[in-house]
Order: C-alpha cells, then structure tokens, then sequence
C-alpha cells in the first residue's frame, strides 16, 4: 500500500450555528492551515464524493484529496515548496495541476503519476493556476521584478498557445467556458484576452472598486462585485457582456466581500464584510431576497471565499473563526434547488 492509498483520519465536527442554529461541519481541524483551491478553480467533485485542498497538517504544506463520505483525507503531493495558489483539478476529475516551486506538474488522481509540464523562466516564479474546461489549455501567471506574465500552454493538442505581459500584477486567470479565452485580473481592472494572447482588452465595467468575478456558465457574461466609492452605498452583483460591451446591475448585497453562483446563477451566496453581521448568506436572484446561513466569524471576510458544489446542494467556505484557516460546510438541499452537475 502506497503512501497516497492511506487516508488520514477525519478531523470534521459538526455544531449548530449559533446564530441561525443551521447545521455547519468543519471539515479540517483549525489547528494548522487548510484551504481550497481559487474559487474560480473546479475543487469539488460533481458528484459531491471528493474535494481537494492543500493544507500544511503534517508540517509542510501539501496538496490532499478529502472523502467528503468518511472524511479521511489521502495525500496528494510531497512537494519541496508547493505553491497552494497553483492546485487545480481537471473537469475530467482525472488529472490535477500544481507548482512545486518554479516546476508545473500534471498528475493523475488515480495512479498518482507526476509529470512536470512547464517550468517558469529564470527569476520568475508561478502563481495562479487554471485549466480550460475541456482540458487541453492551462493557464500560468508568472511574476517577477517588475513584471507579470499570463501564459497560455497546451496541454494536449494542437490548439493556440501565447503569453501577456505587464508591469501590473495579473492574477486570477478564470477560462472562458465554451470559447478560447481568459479573464484575468490586471492592477485593479478585468482584461479579457484570446488563448494566443490577442485581442487583449480591459473590460469596461460600473464604477467603484472591483471585487472577485465569475463567469456565467454559458461564457457569455461576467458576474462581479462592485464596492461603490464613498462606501456609503451597498456593494452590489453586476453582469457585463464583454461581447456587447453592456453592464447592468443584478442585486445589492448585505456588503459582500465574496461571493459564488450557483450552477445556473439562478442563486448567489456571499461572506458579508459586517462586522456586526458576519455571515455567509444566501442570495435568491429573482427576488433579490437574502437568508443568513451561518456566521463566518472569518478575521478577514474576503478570504471566506464561498462557493456551491456542482449540484448546488452544499456550500463551502474558509473561516479561522476556531483557530487556523479551516474548511466549513454547510448543506442547502432545503434551500435550493438542485441544478445538473
């Protein structure tokens, strides 16, 4: 038996909000550092069987896969200096990407075999991580004095492959679904660019400080976060169409930090900044009405991160409410109907 083949014991404990009394089970023990991947990056099985998270509970920080049935937890990595930004999990459920230093591996979650795949330049070092929805592209955000780089790499195929540069950071590459193109983070704005690294643009959102941003399922439009100037107004959802260069608003929020969609974005769920009201909630977009799920009690509500299983039955979050940053889920089968996964 392989090291990978032996599951760590559960550390999940479950307690009733005590706010809203909902059922919420940690999943990892707040005495070390556990988180998921970026909450653009497929981290949770369609299934609801697995996720996968890097966490540092035997003293260095590795990657894991968790059995969300029994909890056990069964190593992925034994990396030199894992970067945990540059975890993804493949659509396919199959392969996952990660950076072991300035090395970018692909492995398979089941036979565990590692094969590097790109290494950065000299002086550089990797950051954000993302693959295409069907697999043949990832995406690399290198960073270095004075500089970052958006690449583009096949990873199987004959399909386009290009790089973008900056002297402002890039970050967060998040793949167009259906279409060969990434939304990325630039300084403070949203650029679109092709996977040949043409047609570079900056999106040309509301007005007021951006927040995380998601795609539709269907590619056609980003939904974002926009923290409104003067800080006297609610931050609000918007959707822009980067095709038709139209930005509308979709709902104001109990001043959201973060926020996820479910599989149709027929529902959002956010981690408000409040201080006196630190939930995670749940927003209905027909209505624009909101239902607290439980209090996040996170030292910073921007790193909560919440995000819906493929089926939209469960949601789940960061939070060092208990100690260390941990893992929290909570189930919403009640609250939400289930979407196809």
């Amino acid at each position: 038996m392989t090291a990978s083949e032996i599951g760590l014991p559960s550390e999940a404990e479950r307690y009733p909000d005590p706010a809203t009394e909902f059922e919420v089970t940690r999943l990892t023990a707040p005495t070390h550092t556990s988180r998921l991947p970026a909450y653009y990056s497929h981290a949770i099985s369609r299934k609801n069987t697995f996720l996968v998270y890097t966490s540092d509970r035997t003293g260095t920080l590795q990657a894991y896969r968790m059995d969300l049935k029994t909890f056990e937890s069964y190593p992925l990595t034994n990396a030199a200096a894992l970067v945990p930004d540059s975890l993804a999990l493949g659509m396919d459920e199959k392969v996952f990407l990660y950076s072991d230093c300035k090395t970018l591996y692909s492995a398979n979650l089941t036979n565990q075999r590692h094969k590097p795949v790109y290494e950065a330049a000299e002086g550089c070092t990797i950051g954000n991580v993302s693959i295409a929805d069907d697999g043949t592209h990832c995406f690399v955000v290198e960073n270095s004095a004075g500089s970052s780089r958006l690449r583009t790499l096949r990873l199987m195929g004959n399909g386009p492959a290009g790089d973008v540069e900056s002297p402002e950071p890039i970050s967060n590459p998040i793949p167009r679904p259906k279409r060969a193109g990434i939304l990325y983070r630039r300084g403070g704005d949203l650029w679109l660019v092709n996977y040949d690294g043409a047609q570079n643009r900056r999106l040309r959102l509301g007005t007021g400080g951006l927040g995380p941003a998601v795609w539709s399922a269907d590619g056609r439009t980003v939904l974002y976060l926009s923290f409104p100037e003067g800080g006297k107004q609610l931050n609000n959802i918007r959707e822009f169409d980067p095709d038709a260069n139209e930005d509308r608003a979709v709902a104001n929020t109990s001043q959201y930090v973060h926020f996820g969609r479910n599989a149709d974005a027929s529902v959002f769920v956010g981690a408000s900044g409040s201080k006196a009201s630190p939930y995670v909630l749940l927003l209905v977009r027909s209505v624009k009405r909101e239902l607290a799920l439980c209090e996040h009690r996170s030292s910073n509500a921007a790193e909560v991160a919440p995000v819906f299983s493929s089926n939209s039955q469960r949601v789940f979050f960061h939070s060092d409410r208990h100690g260390k940053r941990a893992i929290y889920s909570i189930r919403v089968e009640r609250l939400v109907e289930e979407t196809d996964s």
